[in-house]
């Protein structure tokens, strides 16, 4: 179950870079139809099938390129629902019981992400649905990463977690709503909306628009390539950059107190290294305008830090359970062994 567990975390994390990949190079429409492209199982590639797709979308022309990027990933999604199913059918077993519960969450959430992924399609990517499509996947990537952490041997020290509880599900929550904004950015086609450092040319606090963040967005027969005004993407791209300086410096706290103590060095260090790799991506981001490499970087670093915040939440929750069961364990033992609870 461990083994099916770890494959089908790898599995997710190329998904998630996958779809980052093909949201980037427009390829999101590249089949207008859904789960085949143009009628068919794969990509057109005869002649013969390239004029019976023209006949059939005559207004969605087959640019093989993008239909290509979007059945590798469709593929790959398909490949990890049977995956997880399988999870779920292993779960059934009393030997893997304590799997169970998680394992069926998993196919719930694997499921909502296939319905999420076929609306991306048929609303021609509203912006609200491929936003909820990145943190869907994002959510299975962590849960299985959760379950792994679970999986392993509780070994080396017993860390000090004392005071952390509270920074760390700040922490949490900010970087939550940095990847849904810096989902919302990318569904709106809003990431070179701004082309200065350190926040936005021209006077963009006053071109604020609230309206930016309206979960339907703006009536259109297609969202390919955008339908907000360029005030309204400057507003979506500049709160993604302020609420990353906000981000940053909560994990960063966090980072420097988990590196200080012992059992926690580990994430602290990586915690803090993956941030500072972050604001560097975003960055060359804005100075290069938006490389496709540095683009599905920037995707893939925002799930690893997630995932380090996932491992640390996973470290901090096991402590938290030895030092429930040994205060429930204590007084047994006393009694068992003739003595006084209290002394």
């Amino acid at each position: 179950m461990q083994k099916l567990c770890a494959f089908a975390f790898v599995l997710t994390l190329v998904v998630v870079v996958l779809g980052a990949y093909t949201r980037l190079t427009d390829a999101g429409l590249g089949c207008p139809d859904w789960p085949g492209c143009y009628g068919f199982h794969y990509v057109p590639a005869t002649a013969g099938e390239h004029a019976l797709a023209a006949e059939r979308f005559p207004d969605a022309p087959l640019e093989v390129t993008k239909a290509r990027n979007e059945m590798i990933h469709r593929y790959a999604a398909g490949t990890l629902g049977l995956t997880i199913l399988l999870m779920a059918l292993g779960s059934l077993r009393p030997a893997h019981r304590r799997y169970r519960l998680p394992a069926f969450v998993l196919l719930a959430l694997v499921m909502g992400q296939a319905t999420l992924g076929m609306l991306t399609v048929t609303l021609n990517l509203l912006p609200f649905v491929v936003m909820g499509h990145l943190l869907g996947g994002f959510t299975i990537l962590s849960l299985l990463f959760w379950m792994l952490c679970r999986g392993r041997a509780n070994t080396g020290p017993r860390p000090d977690v004392g005071g952390l509880s509270g920074l760390f599900r700040l922490a949490l929550v900010a970087l939550v709503l940095q990847i849904a904004l810096g989902g919302w950015t990318a569904a709106n086609y809003a990431a070179m909306a701004c082309t200065e450092l350190p926040v936005c040319q021209d006077d963009w606090a006053g071109q604020w628009q609230w309206s930016a963040f309206h979960p339907h967005g703006m009536p259109a027969e297609t969202y390919q390539y955008g339908v907000l005004s360029q005030a309204e993407r400057t507003t979506i791209h500049a709160a993604h950059r302020l609420w990353a300086m906000v981000t940053a410096v909560l994990l960063l706290a966090l980072a420097w107190r988990l590196a200080r103590r012992p059992g926690l060095r580990g994430w602290g260090l990586a915690m803090g290294a993956m941030v500072l790799l972050q604001l560097a991506l975003g960055v060359a981001n804005v100075v290069l305008h938006l490389p496709l490499w540095v683009a599905v970087a920037h995707n893939g670093g925002a799930a690893v830090l997630l995932l380090i915040v996932t491992g640390t939440g996973e470290r901090l929750e096991r402590h938290r359970e030895a030092i429930w069961h040994g205060a429930w364990q204590y007084p047994r033992r006393e009694h068992e062994s003739g003595g006084t609870i209290l002394r």
